[in-house]
């Protein structure tokens, strides 16, 4: 069996570490914080400064497709997940009465939780794991390598010393400067590829007043405007975000930061207003993230692999904007990948071009599809907002079969949201691929109202929620899914039913959001300090 060497000591990189010991092989785990995961959520969530994890404080789920990897290979994880408060909502529970069961409802389950809960609980297993080292507080500074005509990674250094592996695995995240590692051995680097997003989000954090359990059932989580929108998470121990999103480009979105224009523009969207009007607690400050991207950052080029002996999982391949939650059930894929297959000469060339070639295959169209979606949502905003958008350069999306034009974005605007906005984005402007504007074909139009239409219809249609859900939880992807005849006639009913609908009319109109935001900023509001028993 083989000894793998993780770098990174995050979701990606305590899954790859636990499923490979899991399967007889032993791992060491290098993480450059000092601070590892315990049982004190609430202290470790609010007042653990992770500059190198700046999401972490951000809302988070997990998708059918994660939740199938940690029944199936890690049940003590997702049972302890359940113990320490997370909850699961089948999304067929939106309607009063469930529909008939079909084979793989199983799967359409939210969990919903935040992040400290899942690493709190895969840190547990692994610390009672024999074949398995944690190492924090030791960064790696270096990578061993042999030479021949593709540099073959042997081990890595720390400044504690070297370490040799049969594997290096890096899970150290969009940041974690491996590329500079690789360079510095003396290997060429990968091609990446990046899609910026130009979306900002701002949370808060609350928890629901002594003696309510549950938030409401309705109005839907989500909702998204022409240039602004709005999302809940209800989360674990009676805790829940509230999210106002907007352009990166839209001059009013300093204002979000002050609690008092957050709640009062939140309180604007159908959301927003029914979770805030039951009187919770706050218990953060507006935490703000920007800046973030799609970015596709194999360990290969043109050519092929660039190095053999590593390969990378999580946010270190696949780093994707949280707006359809994909990030973590892509993170697993790939550490289950690696568990699986980490006993055939894992520092073979063979082995790094079949992880790559899998890579391509399984996560590459969802990260497509991601981008797609992103693309559009990102420019619908812009345009409501009266932003400048730079034309950038991207990539065809459409490996579901999509092809270049609306039906991607469409889709994916509408499919799934996982980590924040879906609000039926694909009613933007032309999306820019390649570097210029795209046409599309005649009818674009009518197909990016169709698409916003399906995420209306799927809230009063079972079998419309089905295949959105499906396709949101990573079990279908959007081409099959959406192109079923049922879905196709039973959405174009929806709307032959309703000619004046317009798509993303929700929320307030930009002369009251402007005028929300110019509000004078108030004093901050004071936080409260925690009361959880498990702080």
């Amino acid at each position: 069996m083989a000894h793998v060497l993780v770098i990174g000591g995050g979701v990606a990189g305590l899954a790859t570490a636990l499923l490979a010991v899991r399967r007889g092989h032993t791992a060491e785990v290098f993480e450059r914080d000092t601070r590892s995961p315990g049982a004190a959520l609430d202290r470790d969530f609010f007042d653990w400064h992770r500059p190198g994890v700046p999401q972490a404080a951000q809302p988070h789920l997990l998708l059918g497709a994660a939740r199938a990897v940690l029944r199936a290979e890690l049940p003590d994880v997702y049972a302890e997940m359940l113990r320490l408060g997370a909850r699961e909502r089948h999304e067929l529970d939106w309607f009063d009465v469930r529909p008939p069961a079909r084979s793989g409802d199983e799967d359409l389950v939210l969990v919903q939780a935040r992040r400290i809960v899942l690493e709190s609980a895969l840190t547990t297993a692994l610390r009672a794991e024999p074949g398995a080292v944690l190492r924090y507080g030791e960064p790696v500074t270096a990578l061993t390598t042999a030479g021949g005509p593709l540099p073959r990674v042997t081990g890595l250094g720390t400044p504690r010393g070297g370490y040799a592996g049969d594997l290096v695995v890096d899970a150290a995240g969009r940041r974690g400067g491996s590329a500079a590692l690789l360079a510095a051995a003396g290997c060429r680097p990968g091609t990446v590829e990046r899609h910026r997003t130009g979306l900002a989000y701002f949370c808060r954090w609350y928890r629901l007043p002594d003696g309510v359990d549950e938030g409401p059932r309705r109005p839907w989580t989500v909702t998204g405007g022409a240039f602004a929108g709005c999302a809940v998470f209800p989360s674990d121990n009676r805790l829940f975000a509230v999210t106002v999103f907007a352009h990166t480009g839209d001059p009013t979105r300093g204002a979000l930061r002050d609690p008092a224009v957050f709640e009062a523009a939140a309180r604007t969207f159908p959301p927003g207003a029914a979770w805030l009007g039951l009187g919770a607690e706050p218990l953060s400050a507006v935490l703000a993230i920007a800046g973030l991207d799609n970015r596709w950052s194999p360990l290969a080029d043109g050519r092929g692999p660039v190095v053999s002996g590593m390969v990378p999982v999580g946010d270190a391949l696949t780093h994707t904007n949280p707006t359809l939650g994909q990030g973590t059930s892509l993170a697993l894929w790939a550490a289950d990948r690696v568990a699986r297959t980490a006993h055939r000469d894992p520092g073979s060339p063979g082995f790094a071009a079949g992880y790559h070639g899998w890579a391509l295959r399984a996560l590459k169209p969802w990260f497509d599809f991601q981008a797609g979606a992103d693309a559009a949502v990102g420019e619908r905003l812009a345009a409501g907002a009266g932003a400048a958008v730079p034309v950038v350069a991207g990539v065809a999306v459409g490996r579901f079969g999509e092809g270049r034009g609306g039906g991607a974005a469409g889709a994916g605007a509408v499919g799934g949201v996982g980590g924040a906005p879906d609000g039926g984005g694909p009613a933007g402007g032309a999306r820019r691929v390649g570097g210029g504007p795209e046409s599309g074909p005649p009818g674009r139009g009518d197909r990016a109202r169709a698409a916003a239409a399906l995420f209306e219809c799927a809230l009063e249609d079972p079998e419309v929620m089905r295949a959105r859900a499906r396709v949101r939880h990573l079990a279908e992807p959007p081409a099959r899914a959406y192109a079923d005849p049922a879905v196709r006639v039973r959405v174009a009913r929806w709307l032959a039913e309703r000619p004046d609908w317009v798509p993303n009319a929700v929320g307030p109109d930009r002369a009251q959001w402007e005028r929300l935001t110019a509000s004078p900023a108030l004093p901050p509001q004071p936080v409260p300090p925690s009361t959880s028993a498990r702080s």
